[in-house]
């Protein structure tokens, strides 16, 4: 046996820095940081931050100098940027994509400091973004090439059905056909959404009651949860805000969120939609009584190349897009998509945006 070796231990002991070595270190990060990093000043009465400091890379990646930032509000500075906006003014950690000038684009991660200072980290991921852009070319070339020839050959399909003589073969045949070019159909169109919204296509900029997406949404889905033999309860904070954004495609990202409860519910269940405000954001939940979602695979839903592991989800025919086009369709409104699920009792999906107006 050996004596206990006190200094080994001692050696491995957290070194504690003087608060001026702590600052100094700080210092160097901030400045040499290739990160933007800001720093705002503790909210006023009325709640208002503004901006204490700013590193170089901060002033690189935001385009602006000293004089123009120092002391200004993010809304004085922001007002038309809905990330940035929402990065510095909610009191809760959050990381969006943000879009910047000159076509930039950022990660950025918002925290409030315990001092009630507010911090955002800005990640420059422009040339990732460039990368990404070529490849949804191809995509988008690939989706133009095969949706052409493919309307083509539903449109032949159509014309034969209505054949007087087709044997009842001919025509179960024809009827399979027609379906699988649908859906192959549908497959493309949601891959030309996901190209289009991760290419940077401009979105309208117009209010938005959240309380009409969900009643037209929901008349889209209708046949399909009789089908399945689903039911809506629905409950609607009245008024609701108004959201800045494109009405277009605020319902295409809840149509994905709803249709996909519908799918994955069990039968003669209940699909429950509930939508309401706090002082910042308009929030709307879409929850069900389904197989639900592996804890290992609730990080990976909203990747495009995800497909899961279950058996049940498999056998679902799709793309497997639909998540991921609602979460960049809310992330470019400066919003969040998260999910919460227990498998085999069901999945709640909430969506939170920006709220303009009581």
């Amino acid at each position: 046996m050996f004596p206990p070796d006190d200094s080994a231990d001692a050696a491995f002991e957290p070194r504690v820095d003087p608060p001026e070595t702590r600052a100094a270190l700080f210092d160097i990060l901030f400045r040499r940081s290739a990160d933007g990093i800001a720093i705002t000043t503790k909210p006023t009465r009325t709640g208002e931050r503004a901006l204490e400091q700013l590193n170089p890379s901060g002033c690189a990646i935001l385009g602006v100098h000293f004089d123009q930032w120092y002391g200004k509000t993010p809304a004085q500075l922001f007002q038309k940027n809905q990330a940035l906006m929402a990065l510095f003014t909610r009191d809760e950690e959050l990381t969006l994509e943000v879009r910047l000038h000159q076509k930039r684009l950022a990660v950025g991660t918002g925290l409030t400091l315990s001092d009630g200072r507010r911090m955002v980290i800005l990640h420059d991921v422009t040339e990732r973004r460039d990368l990404g852009s070529r490849r949804e070319a191809i995509s988008a070339a690939i989706t133009h090439d095969l949706r052409n020839p493919l309307m083509s050959i539903a449109g032949y399909l159509d014309l034969a059905l209505h054949a007087e003589d087709n044997s009842p073969d001919q025509r179960e045949f024809m009827l399979r056909s027609q379906s699988a070019a649908q859906k192959l159909y549908e497959g493309l169109n949601s891959l030309t959404d996901l190209a289009w919204l991760e290419a940077g296509m401009p979105l309208k900029h117009e209010p938005v009651r959240l309380d009409d997406v969900v009643e037209s949404t929901i008349k889209k889905v209708q046949v399909l949860a009789a089908q399945k033999t689903v039911t809506f309860a629905v409950a609607i904070q009245h008024p609701m805000p108004v959201v800045m954004g494109d009405s277009e495609q605020l319902q295409n990202a809840l149509y994905n969120i709803i249709h996909n409860a519908v799918i994955y519910s069990f039968p003669e269940t209940v699909v429950a939609i509930h939508a309401w405000s706090d002082d910042r954001q308009a929030h709307l939940t879409v929850a069900d009584q389904g197989i639900g979602i592996a804890q290992d695979e609730i990080d990976a839903i909203f990747d495009r190349l995800f497909r899961s592991k279950d058996e049940r989800v498999r056998a679902v025919s799709g793309a497997g897009l639909g998540l991921t086009i609602a979460r960049r369709i809310a992330q470019r409104h400066g919003g969040t998509l998260w999910v919460n699920s227990t498998l085999n009792k069901g999945s709640t999906f909430t969506l939170s945006l920006p709220a303009v107006e009581a």
